[in-house]
C-alpha cells in the first residue's frame, strides 16, 4: 500500500501572523491543507488567499473554546458556548459551517476542531453527523485517515517541548508512517500576535516545515504528499 501524508495546518484565520506562517509552510514547505477558524478577524484574509490556491485544501476548524493549564488544572481562556450543552453546540456548529461556506464559497474538504473538542460528547455526535452528511473526513473519526499529533512543541501540561517540533522529530515521523493515509497536524505562524498558550512555537514550526531535509525525507521514504481534496477524489473514485 502507498503511504499518503496530508500535512494540515490548524488555526488558519486566527491571526495575520498565523496566516503568514501557513502561507509560507504551504508555498515553501510541505503543508497541503489548512483548517479555517471562521470566528476570528483574519478569517476573511485567509479565505481570500485560499480561494486562489486550488492545491491548498481548506477545512473547518470548529472553535468552541480554548483551555489553558494553570495551577495543576485546565481553565477556560474563552468558551464560545457551554461544551456540555448539546443544543448550544449544535447551533454553534451550524453557524460556523454557514460562515465557512460564505467565506469560501464551498463546503469544507474536512472538519476538525480547536483543541480536539469534537472528540467529546455532545460535540462528537453533532460533528460526526455533519461530516457524514457532507461526506468529508472528521479528524480521529474517519477510518481511512489516521491522525498524528506528534509534531507539537508543548507537553500535555503546556510546558515548552522544542524537541517535539525539530527537524529530526519530523523526519522520524515521516520515516515511520504506517501504510495508508495519515493526517499530520501542525500549527505554523510568523510573529506573536495571539493571546494563546501556543505562540512562540509557531515560528519554529514554519522553519522546520520548510526545511529541505524534511522534503528530502518525504522523497527518500517514498511518501506521497496529499491534500484532503485530492484524497476525497481518490476515495470517491475507488468507491466506483
Amino acid at each position: 500500500m502507498e503511504r499518503l501524508l496530508v500535512v494540515n495546518a490548524d488555526d488558519f484565520g486566527q491571526s495575520r501572523s498565523v496566516n503568514r506562517g501557513i502561507v509560507a509552510a504551504h508555498e515553501r514547505g510541505i503543508v497541503t491543507s489548512a483548517s479555517l477558524m471562521v470566528r476570528w478577524p483574519a478569517a476573511a484574509e485567509a479565505a481570500g488567499y485560499a480561494r486562489q490556491q486550488p492545491e491548498l485544501s481548506v477545512g473547518l476548524h470548529l472553535d468552541l473554546g480554548e483551555w489553558v493549564y494553570r495551577d495543576g488544572t485546565w481553565v477556560a481562556l474563552y468558551e464560545v458556548v457551554p461544551v456540555g450543552d448539546g443544543d448550544a453546540v449544535a447551533g454553534e456548529v451550524a453557524a460556523q459551517m454557514e460562515a465557512f461556506q460564505q467565506l469560501m464559497g464551498c463546503d469544507p474538504t474536512h472538519i476538525d476542531s480547536h483543541q480536539h473538542v469534537h472528540r467529546l460528547e455532545p460535540a462528537r455526535s453533532v460533528v460526526i453527523d455533519v461530516a457524514r452528511r457532507l461526506g468529508v473526513p472528521l479528524r480521529g473519526c474517519t477510518e481511512q485517515v489516521g491522525h498524528c499529533g506528534d509534531f507539537y512543541g508543548q507537553t500535555l501540561e503546556g510546558n515548552p517541548f522544542p524537541d517535539g517540533i525539530s527537524v529530526e522529530r519530523l523526519v522520524r515521523i515521516i520515516e515511520t508512517l504506517h501504510n495508508g493515509c495519515t493526517e499530520l497536524g501542525c500549527h505554523p505562524g510568523e510573529g506573536d500576535d495571539l493571546t494563546t498558550m501556543y505562540r512562540r512555537e509557531r515560528s519554529q514550526e514554519v522553519q522546520v516545515l520548510c526545511d529541505p531535509r524534511v522534503r528530502e525525507a518525504v522523497r527518500t521514504a517514498g511518501v506521497q504528499l496529499c491534500s484532503f481534496r485530492a484524497l476525497r477524489a481518490t476515495m470517491v473514485a475507488c468507491a466506483h
